[in-house]
Formats: structure tokens, C-alpha cells, sequence
């Protein structure tokens, strides 16, 4: 458990602060003042400046933080403005000061490292670990006693190659031909594969289906599987690939949120498949256990998860930035920045009471024995 704390602590931090990063690497491309660049959150342990900004170290080790000048300054006539006029040539290079492109774009920076984080680790995967495929095999991985199948000399591993002369490429296609033969005698020809793996022996077996039949059994008293293949793409090919797959569980990650909210407004409930930091925590574990590639794969899926929920127009996010920003380019006019101010603190209270309602729904499932999400397979 203490083990796993520490890898959800780790994978948590690693996020935020390649969210954070963003933000500091295009805030410094426009020569915007940083002040601080923080790993973990204050009180703060230690730090050190170098040019203009302090990079520090903080006792709360979750994630990590960017303070730019002139971020959350009401202008050039606030007290802490004046007072660092005599620090620094331009005024200029206060966050406020910038021009609304260049804001838009620190802002969004968080938010598209997070993606970018995301499409490199599932490329990654896609190319060096490959991506399980349906393959052309439907092999029998279950065979009733006394059924059909098991008179016939059907043996359970066995590959079906064809029935009456027809290529099977798919567990459906042998579904509907066997339907279309109830009552009949077909011939299959299988592929066996002796003990040892070694040797591959053709057959051809004759089988009736049966019009009726037990339920659960199906008319030859067979259960078959499709055969799994690994796929590994090139390189060029796995970051477009990798880059479909990210937006299409963006999609999914939107979607999910957006049924959360509904849920919780009109119904007062959390839905299931929904947890907080005790669930991902506990979720942590599960891919740990499985190994290193699940782990990636979960990183992915949590960076997309903290780019989606920024983005959002909520105050105290990113998104709830950006929304004012695009208020002022639609109207004209700078948002009082009074007003943006108790708008982001009241949206943090809010956030923060939304993540107090799943923790505790997370904890009350944890101490009834309910499973907070569902078990990984």
C-alpha cells in the first residue's frame, strides 16, 4: 500500500508538473516575468534563483506550480505593480501586459503539454509494445459434453479453418453459417495442434447442428474465441495513430464529465466509474500489479484526464482564465479584475467541494467493501 501511494504521488507530480512546464517554457518564449517555478506545493523547503526566477522545492510533494508577474494584478496601478516598477525595465513584461495571444497561449500551454504527454506515451506503446488486433483465427475454447462438437472429435484449441468449403475469418461469420445449416451435416475442417505444440494436423469433421438445443449451449455445444494478434506500427505511423487514439479518449473524458455533472446536479448522486484521488489512488495499485506498459498506459489516460478537466470554462482553471480572456476579446473591454478574482476564488471552493463529495463517496465505498472502480483485468 505504502508502495503504491508513492508511485500515485510520483505518477500525480510527473503530470502537474509537465502541465506546469508548459506554461513556464511559453510564458519564457514571450519574456513574461517568471517569478517562481515550484516542484510540490508550499510551505516551501528550499530553493534557489537563477536569473530572475526561483526554482523551489515544497514540503507538499503533489504536483508543482508556475507564479508569473503581473498574473493575477489588477494593472500597472496595484500595489505590488508599483512596487516592483524599480525591480524591472518594462512594465511590460507583466502577464496582464501581454497581448491577448500570447496570454491565450501561456495558458493553453498547460493543457496542450498534457496532451502532448499523452500521444507521446501511447505512440510509444503502439510502436514498441504494439496494440492487440483481432486476428483471422476462431479457435474452440469450449466444448460441451455429449454436444455435437464432442461426437464429432472437436477438441478444445482446436482452429477452424473452414466449413463446407468456406474460409472462417471471424467468430461471427461461423455463428450465422452454422444457423444456416440447423438440422444439416456440415463439414468442418480444423486445424489440431498435438501436446506438444510441435506438430499441426488437418482434419476434416462432420458435424450436425441441432434445431433445438439447451440454452447457453448453442446448436453445435461449442464456445470459440478470436484469435488475438500483437500489432506493432512503425514509427512514422504511431504518432498519427497515437494522436487519433488521445482525441478519441479526450472525447470519452469529455463525455464522462459532462454525464457527472448532470448526474450530480439533478440527481445528487456520484455515478459509477467516477473517483477521486482514494479511487485512482487504489486504481494505481491494480496497474501496478499488472506491469510498467499498464502503468504507461494509465499516465496517458490520467494526463488526458487533467488536460480535459483544465480546459474547461470553470474559474480557477485554465479554462476559467481563458474564458475571461475571450470575454475581453469579444466585448472589448478588460474584465474587472475584482470581479475575476472572487469569480476564481468562489470556482475553487466549489472544485474543492466537488473533490470533498468523491473522496468521501470513494471512502464510503472503501470501508463497506464496494469496489470504488471496477477491477482491471
Amino acid at each position: 500500500m505504502f508502495v503504491t501511494i508513492l508511485i500515485f504521488l510520483l505518477i500525480l507530480s510527473v503530470l502537474v508538473l509537465v502541465h506546469e512546464f508548459g506554461h513556464f517554457v511559453v510564458a519564457k518564449l514571450f519574456k513574461i516575468k517568471v517569478e517562481e517555478f515550484g516542484f510540490g506545493l508550499p510551505p516551501r523547503a528550499f530553493g534557489f534563483k537563477r536569473g530572475e526566477t526561483v526554482y523551489s522545492v515544497n514540503w507538499l510533494p503533489i504536483g508543482g506550480f508556475v507564479r508569473l508577474f503581473g498574473e493575477d494584478e489588477a494593472g500597472s496601478g496595484s500595489p505590488k505593480i508599483k512596487k516592483q516598477k524599480t525591480k524591472i525595465k518594462n512594465i511590460g513584461r507583466a502577464f496582464f501586459a501581454r497581448p491577448t495571444w500570447q496570454r491565450i497561449l501561456v495558458i493553453i500551454a498547460g493543457v496542450a503539454m498534457n496532451f502532448v504527454l499523452a500521444v507521446a506515451i501511447i505512440s510509444y506503446l503502439f510502436s514498441v509494445v504494439g496494440v492487440p488486433t483481432p486476428g483471422k483465427n476462431v479457435v474452440v475454447s469450449g466444448i460441451v459434453s455429449n454436444s455435437p462438437a464432442a461426437k464429432s472429435g472437436l477438441k478444445v484449441g482446436d482452429t477452424v479453418e473452414e466449413i463446407n468449403n468456406i474460409k472462417i475469418t471471424s467468430a461471427q461469420q461461423l455463428i450465422t453459417i452454422t444457423k444456416e445449416h440447423l438440422g444439416e451435416k456440415i463439414i468442418i475442417k480444423i486445424i489440431h495442434s498435438t501436446g506438444s505444440g510441435q506438430k499441426l494436423i488437418i482434419k476434416e469433421l462432420e458435424v450436425a447442428p441441432r434445431k433445438n438445443y439447451p440454452k447457453n449451449e448453442g446448436p453445435m455445444g461449442i464456445s470459440i474465441s478470436q484469435s488475438v494478434l500483437i500489432k506493432k506500427y512503425p514509427w512514422y505511423e504511431a504518432p498519427v495513430l497515437g494522436t487519433q487514439e488521445a482525441l478519441a479518449e479526450s472525447w470519452m473524458i469529455a463525455s464522462g464529465l459532462g454525464m457527472m455533472v448532470y448526474q450530480l446536479v439533478l440527481f445528487g448522486s456520484v455515478p459509477k466509474g467516477i473517483a477521486g484521488p482514494v479511487g485512482i489512488a487504489q486504481l494505481t495499485g491494480q496497474f501496478v500489479q499488472i506491469g510498467p506498459y499498464a502503468i504507461l498506459s494509465f499516465v496517458s489516460l490520467l494526463s488526458l484526464n487533467l488536460a480535459i478537466l483544465n480546459i474547461l470554462p470553470i474559474p480557477a482553471l485554465d479554462g476559467g482564465r481563458l474564458f475571461f480572456i475571450l470575454i475581453e476579446v469579444v466585448t472589448g473591454r478588460k474584465v474587472n479584475r475584482k470581479f475575476e478574482g472572487y469569480a476564481h476564488a468562489i470556482g475553487m471552493v466549489l472544485l474543492l467541494g466537488l473533490i470533498t463529495v468523491i473522496t468521501l463517496h470513494d471512502l464510503f465505498r472503501l470501508f463497506t467493501g464496494q469496489p470504488i472502480l471496477p477491477k482491471i483485468q
